[in-house]
This record gives C-alpha cells, structure tokens and sequence, in this order.
C-alpha cells in the first residue's frame, strides 16, 4: 500500500505544515519553487519524486482527473534528500499550465483559501522516465513501485 503515509516527512523552510505559502512561490510573484527537504525514507528507496497538487481547483478531467497539477518532478537519485528554493533540474513533468517546471499557487480571484498538497513519494526502483508525463501519467507508471509517501501541505488566497 505505497500511498499510504509513511515516517517519511516533508518539509520546507518558506512555510510550516498548514501555513501559508509565501506570495513569492505563487503565480502573483517570482512564481519560484519552495524549498524542500525529506527525511526518513523507506529502507530500499531507490529514487524519489516530488508533486504539487491543488484538490480545491474546481476542475474534472473527461478522464475523471481533479484539481490542478502545479509540479511533478521525478527521477530524483536516492542520494537527494532536499531542493533549494526555484529548482529546475532532474527529469520534470507536465503541469496544468501546459508546461514543464513549477507552476506556484495562484487560484481564481474570490476563491478562497485552497489547499495545496506538496507531495513526496518514495521509489523501490528507479524508472527513467521521460520528460513531460502529467501526474496522472506518472502515477499510473509508478504506482507498483511506490514504497513510502508523505505530504506538506500548505494555502494560498489571491487577496
């Protein structure tokens, strides 16, 4: 059961658990990546990815897909356990601003407070995956090789 959480913790140094994401990792500012750091990764992780999904965004897919996809990252070496503020590197996927790379929080005007669920997932194996897969697409490709994740998760409102 991959999905389930597991002792393996996320966090970041622009915002705790539950807090607000500073406006500069938003789409109302510099829209950089956060900082991120994990610890206490399944024994037998092999690589690591990184999701940013928003649940509140009020979107359904044909496919039945939900939210708004801000970042997938993924083909992250065991060897790294944390990313520095506006990454760009390892193998990026396609968000729902139609482009690779992070896409920051910045829901619609009057929608109130939104969710956002940093994710980390650790990987049994390392898939070497090409650029460019929706997390949809990603996690349709890794879901059997998912041994441990956990989430941080922070909010954003457009003022």
């Amino acid at each position: 059961m991959g999905f389930a959480l597991s002792e393996m913790q996320l966090t970041s140094t622009a915002f705790e658990q539950g807090g607000r994401i500073p406006k500069r990792h938003t789409g109302e500012a510099e829209d950089v990546s956060p900082p991120l750091a994990w610890h206490d990764a399944p024994e037998g992780t092999k690589s690591y990815a990184i999701i940013c999904h928003d649940p509140d965004a009020p979107l359904v897919g044909a496919a039945g897909t939900y939210g708004y996809v801000h970042w997938v990252l993924y083909n992250i070496p065991a060897s790294v356990t944390s990313l520095p503020e506006n990454f760009t590197g390892h193998t990026s996927g396609l968000s729902d601003f139609g482009r690779e790379g992070y896409g920051g929080p910045m829901p619609p005007p009057g929608h109130g407070l939104h969710y956002y669920f940093f994710m980390v997932l650790a990987l049994k194996e390392e898939p070497k995956l090409e650029a460019g897969l929706t997390m949809w697409q990603f996690l349709e490709k890794v879901e059997p090789l998912v041994i441990g994740m956990n989430r941080l998760v922070g909010t954003y409102q457009r003022d």
